[in-house]
């Protein structure tokens, strides 16, 4: 039997709607060994973040460390990094142990408000992440930052694909959540063509974690050995179950339900 693993590098989520916490579910539920190297601890439920703790370059380093001496993985998810120096350290480690399938969710925003990344990290992700990204997955307002531009339109959003690509990053989802309209989109574009992803929006406020959700389907699917294609296929259906059957917990912006993707698909079986 294969072992397939998959790596998240980023910050926990007290209250286990987003974060590692919600990478690490989403592993599982597909099949996927997880492993995790923390960067930040946050205090955090579905009202916001209360605060953050974030974890020393050494402490980072050192995780990723143990994870590449001794068990490795197939593919690998960034999330909240923090800081300009975690960046840096990530990427310098991602090089060290040669690392290709690199899937970077440019955390930038809490649900609630709260800013996850130091204004000065920014350019610091741009220079040396984006260059190892074989998938960057930002939605509107965290593309809009990357690539200093307004993006009202579906020509806009193609034209930040573009840009994000051409800063390095191999293929390039922008999702459509932050959009306006009943159905949403989301856009792959992988350097050459672009791919449509169109689903139908739900109204919930239950959204927490979406985000994570969505990258670490994309890192558990290339774990496996898909491409990135279908990848984000099984991406964009996954999130969806998850937010279609939430958990309703919480006053605030609840999480998503992680295993409805399995229960859709054996109750169909």
């Amino acid at each position: 039997m294969i072992t397939y693993k998959a790596l998240t590098i980023a910050g926990s989520d007290s209250g286990g709607g987003a974060g590692i916490q919600a990478d690490l579910k989403t592993f599982q539920e597909l099949g996927a060994y997880g492993m995790s190297a923390l960067t930040a601890v946050t205090a955090q439920n579905t009202l916001g973040v209360q605060d953050v703790y974030p974890m020393s370059v050494a402490a980072v380093e050192a995780q990723i460390d143990s994870i590449g001496v001794d068990l490795g993985t197939d593919a690998l998810k960034t999330g909240m990094l923090f800081s300009g120096e975690i960046i840096e350290a990530v990427a310098n480690k991602i090089k060290q142990y040669k690392w290709d399938k690199v899937v970077v969710d440019p955390v930038m925003i809490a649900k609630g408000g709260a800013s996850l990344l130091q204004q000065q990290a920014i350019q610091s992700l741009k220079e040396h992440l984006l260059p190892l990204a074989l998938v960057v997955t930002p939605n509107i307002p965290e593309a809009e930052v990357l690539t200093d531009m307004s993006i009202t339109s579906l020509d806009d959003r193609m034209e930040a694909a573009k840009r994000l690509y051409h800063m390095g990053a191999k293929n390039v989802v922008i999702k459509g959540g932050h959009g306006e309209g009943e159905n949403l989109v989301d856009l792959l574009y992988d350097g050459e063509e672009f791919l449509y992803l169109t689903s139908k929006r739900i109204d919930t406020k239950n959204t927490h974690g979406t985000g994570c959700t969505f990258a670490a389907t994309l890192t558990a699917q290339l774990a496996k050995g898909s491409s990135v294609r279908q990848a984000v296929v099984v991406a964009k259906d996954f999130i969806q179950a998850a937010i279609a059957d939430d958990l309703k917990l919480g006053n605030g912006h609840g999480p998503t339900n992680h295993w409805a993707y399995n229960r859709k698909y054996k109750e169909k079986g």
